[in-house]
């Protein structure tokens, strides 16, 4: 257990090192007057005076209140402290000594060297810090400006001093009247002489304080991109009590362009508010499994197809091959892929993976490496009223693809699948927990080198007919929000980590021996209850839930869970990442399944 007596503390030694410079400023001051000649100049008298002069100063150092300041953040308003604490110690050992003395004992010049001697001790070395950890200063003197939105600050740290910087340095609108920090370490010291006045959990007394100094803030600024999902979300709670928009700093780099058209900052977004701790993955492997193969995406210019895409552009595939049966899509993703990877060789192929016969032949002339299946029919109530293509697309198409990789020899196929195929209630739940079970079957079944690897996840934030996206649409028409029911639950995650996953859990699948046909599935943390996500998103907007946006209840529609599962009643393993586990479900034999998905079909093609 750690002693709080004996915890560094930052400020004491900052304090200690002033009242060692004092000490050696006086003797340096007296050498520099004196040169050789101050060996004759060691008598008790001066000793004393010595004393006098550090006793003075560390008290006078202490009544200035001059540690209140980070180093890191040194500025010229902190070289101005200085100034004033020195020229006050300078007058008052003078006054102490006239009294004694009659300053006969001592050079007169003494105190006017010693004047510049200790402002050069005390401020070199900070700015010599600030400089090291910066690699650079900015000499410029903050400016007050024409004030307009008093705000305060979520996060202590470097963003928050180059906020305040920036401000100081442009008619940017904004003046920042105090500092939250996440820990209590530094509470009561300043950057740029801006206190940090609490921490976040103290955000009512903070406001409260100001309020009574006529300073109350009319915004929250998060300085800091390091807070989770329920930190944000409280403080977006807390902000609106306290009668506060929020909204995050732009990127550092954006402060150091033109900023004659002031600092604009970002809305939070729901990402923000729903986020997690990202699962640390291993990008050297991520890297690996891609970089110069061949590889296919199908349903590319979807929403995860888009992302995945974007990401294997990156990660400098041999080439890329964009299959998808929507035009416009297609086109789109193509365009973006050639704008940010003009070098890197692609196609982009029209087609459906409903077409057994298009599959093959798309196989024999991309030649890929790897295959990234992520074509699909995905909304729930849409599949539910159009069951015949929901099985014949992310069935029949699947079992497509799985069988032109096996026959081509590609090294890896990846089914991307979803928590709805955890005990299905609706057709697309039940079709892609069908093609998981073949995509097992043939993994197991190891009659071909292809390996089968089937990645699952939850909801994507923002996707193609997603709650967040039909709330973004109901806010711009004014409400209300629909919810279904006020218990319905869902787990979420953001496209990029949705994507993430499925690479790293393809790496992983790939460095696995045995081919027992498990699943990776991310462990996402919480569910989040839909009602209390519409309320945020009201919020976010700088509106109030059930006074300015009404939320109407509409009822569960056609297959429609109140709560999702990501598992099954199975056996879990971990894996070597963090976050990402092996789920077991029921396995059926190959020969079976394949029966059973032939009289599926053909149900569907003559639409029984």
């Amino acid at each position: 257990m750690t002693n709080d007596k004996f915890r560094i503390n930052r400020a004491n030694i900052a304090f200690g090192h002033d009242v060692v410079m004092a000490a050696a400023s006086f003797f340096l001051s007296l050498f520099l007057r004196l040169g050789g000649e101050v060996i004759y100049y060691t008598d008790e008298f001066v000793l004393g005076a010595a004393a006098v002069f550090t006793v003075t100063a560390a008290a006078v150092f202490l009544w200035m209140r001059m540690y209140r300041g980070v180093w890191r953040y040194a500025s010229l308003n902190d070289l101005f402290n200085i100034v004033k604490a020195v020229s006050v110690t300078i007058a008052i050992f003078v006054v102490l000594m006239f009294a004694v003395t009659r300053l006969e004992a001592l050079p007169r010049s003494l105190p006017f060297i010693n004047w510049f001697v200790l402002i050069a001790m005390l401020g070199g070395p900070r700015f010599l810090y600030r400089l090291f950890k910066d690699r650079r200063f900015e000499w410029r003197l903050r400016t007050e400006g024409e004030i307009e939105v008093p705000v305060l600050l979520a996060g202590a740290d470097d963003a928050a001093e180059s906020f305040i910087r920036a401000v100081s340095r442009s008619d940017s609108g904004y003046r920042v009247v105090g500092i939250l920090s996440a820990t209590p370490t530094r509470v009561g010291r300043h950057i740029r002489d801006v206190e940090v006045l609490g921490t976040l959990d103290q955000i009512d007394d903070v406001v409260a304080k100001l309020t009574k100094t006529a300073d109350r803030p009319q915004r929250l600024i998060l300085t800091s991109g390091r807070y989770d999902g329920a930190t944000v979300s409280g403080l977006l709670e807390r902000a609106e009590v306290l009668g506060m928009t929020m909204a995050r700093l732009p990127e550092l780099t954006e402060f150091q362009g033109n900023l004659e058209n002031g600092i604009v900052t970002r809305p939070v977004d729901v990402e923000d508010l729903l986020g997690r701790p990202q699962t640390p993955l291993d990008r050297g492997a991520m890297a690996n499994l891609v970089a110069g193969r061949r590889v296919l995406i199908t349903g590319a210019g979807g929403s995860i197809g888009s992302e995945l895409t974007r990401q294997i552009a990156g990660l400098g595939p041999a080439h890329l091959s964009l299959f998808d049966n929507s035009e416009f899509n297609l086109f789109t993703i193509d365009n973006e892929i050639a704008r940010n990877h003009p070098e890197l060789s692609r196609s982009a192929v029209i087609g459906d993976v409903r077409e057994r016969a298009r599959v093959d032949a798309l196989m024999a002339d991309e030649r890929p490496d790897l295959v990234f299946h992520a074509a699909a029919l995905k909304h729930v109530p849409l599949v539910e009223t159009n069951r015949f293509e929901g099985f014949v697309t992310n069935v029949g198409g699947t079992v497509n693809v799985a069988d032109a990789c096996a026959a081509a020899g590609v090294a890896a196929m990846v089914l991307i699948s979803t928590d709805k195929a955890v005990n299905p209630a609706n057709v697309m739940g039940a079709s892609k927990r069908i093609a998981e079970s073949y995509c097992q079957a043939l993994e197991r079944d190891g009659a071909t080198a292809t390996r089968f690897i089937t990645v699952r996840f939850g909801n994507v934030l923002g996707s193609t007919g997603s709650v967040v996206q039909l709330f973004r649409e109901q806010l711009a028409r004014g409400g209300p929000l629909t919810v279904t029911h006020p218990d319905m639950t869902r787990y979420f995650m953001t496209t990029r980590e949705a994507v993430e996953l499925v690479l790293m859990a393809s790496a992983l699948g790939l460095d696995r021996e045995d081919g027992d046909g498990r699943i990776f599935v991310l462990d996402m943390g919480e569910p989040v209850r839909i009602l209390d996500l519409a309320r945020q998103m009201i919020r976010l907007a700088g509106l109030r839930p059930d006074k300015d946006v009404a939320i109407e209840f509409t009822g569960p529609r056609p297959g429609e869970k109140l709560f999702e599962e990501v598992f099954h009643k199975e056996e879990l393993s971990s894996t070597a990442c963090k976050g990402i586990l092996l789920a077991a479900p029921r396995v059926a034999e190959r020969a079976k399944i394949a029966r059973d998905i032939d009289a599926l079909l053909a149900a569907c093609r003559v639409r029984d």
